[in-house]
């Protein structure tokens, strides 16, 4: 059995994504990885070569800036990422560049990898998910944020990105997935105020039309983080190669737990679901094999 990772990157540097956090985590767990380095304006291409481990792969290539809407660009480039793996792989092990695997869910995750590999049925392997938000010792606990998504597939030639490359599909259908206990988590909303802001115009620019994103541009220059409907304090731990990015970490940024902010609705959906673990009305990204 084979485990190739990959990921796509552009303008690391600029946005302060954690992509060497986020290849680094799951190293351990791959045969090879493949990193697709955008046509940057930045030194990404230096920053991903600094890791220097003989499992990368890294090639090159330029995002069509006629693909902005919707996010498109990000599946054709995780497409052509995919295309590159090795043909003798079994899995395809997919990171972004601000998530992070904790190295406490390396063993279930090639447990899961070798459980699988002779089942057909299974197309991929369902994760868990932490959204930081805000400092690193948050998370979003609402239905604002996914609870799942796919990210090890089956290296099939007819699984594709889907939309925004969140997850992924076979043809129009959803994959068959079984569940795993291991968790990624996700930093995409932990930064400065302005950093923050910052990184949300570039990204607005694969997004929207120009009308939109000129509106965009013209916000504030720091983001407000006081736009959350429910948080609660993270107790674990961040994963080993997080901890020189937490240390540097200088935004004085608080938050009341405590305070929700709900409709009537979402206050009733939350409380049944931090009763009950379920949540009602889920959109799922993926078919799970029970």
């Amino acid at each position: 059995m084979k485990i190739a990772g990959f990921t796509i990157i552009k303008n690391a540097v600029l946005n302060d994504y954690p992509i060497v956090e986020a290849v680094k985590s799951i190293l351990p767990v791959v045969d090879e990885m493949i990193i697709l380095i955008g046509d940057c304006t930045d030194g990404t291409v230096e920053l991903m070569e600094s890791i220097n481990d003989p499992k990368i792969k890294i090639h090159h290539s330029v995002w069509d800036p006629n693909l902005r809407s919707g996010g498109a660009v990000l599946a054709v480039e995780t497409n052509k990422a995919m295309e590159l793996i090795s043909e003798d792989a079994t899995w395809a092990f997919y990171i972004q560049g601000d998530e992070v695997v904790h190295e406490q869910y390396h063993a279930a995750i090639k447990a899961g990898c070798e459980q699988y590999q002779d089942d057909q049925r299974v197309e991929g392997l369902l994760f868990k998910y932490l959204h930081f938000y805000g400092t690193y010792d948050y998370v979003g606990d609402s239905r604002t944020w996914y609870r799942n998504e796919v990210r090890v597939i089956r290296n099939d030639c007819n699984i594709k990105a889907y939309k925004d490359a969140q997850g992924f599909r076979k043809g129009q259908q959803k994959l068959n997935v079984k569940a795993i206990d291991a968790y990624v988590y996700h930093y995409g909303w932990v930064k400065s105020p302005a950093q923050m802001m910052k990184k949300q115009k570039e990204f607005s620019k694969l997004w929207h039309n120009d009308e939109a994103l000129s509106a965009y541009m013209a916000q504030p220059d720091f983001f407000d983080y006081s736009q959350f409907d429910s948080l609660e304090k993270f107790k674990g731990t961040h994963p080993q190669v997080m901890q020189e990015r937490i240390e540097r970490a200088n935004w004085p940024i608080s938050f009341d737990p405590a305070k929700k902010k709900f409709s009537l609705k979402d206050k009733a959906l939350y409380y049944f679901e931090k009763a009950t673990g379920i949540r009602p009305f889920d959109f799922k990204n993926y078919r799970l094999i029970r």
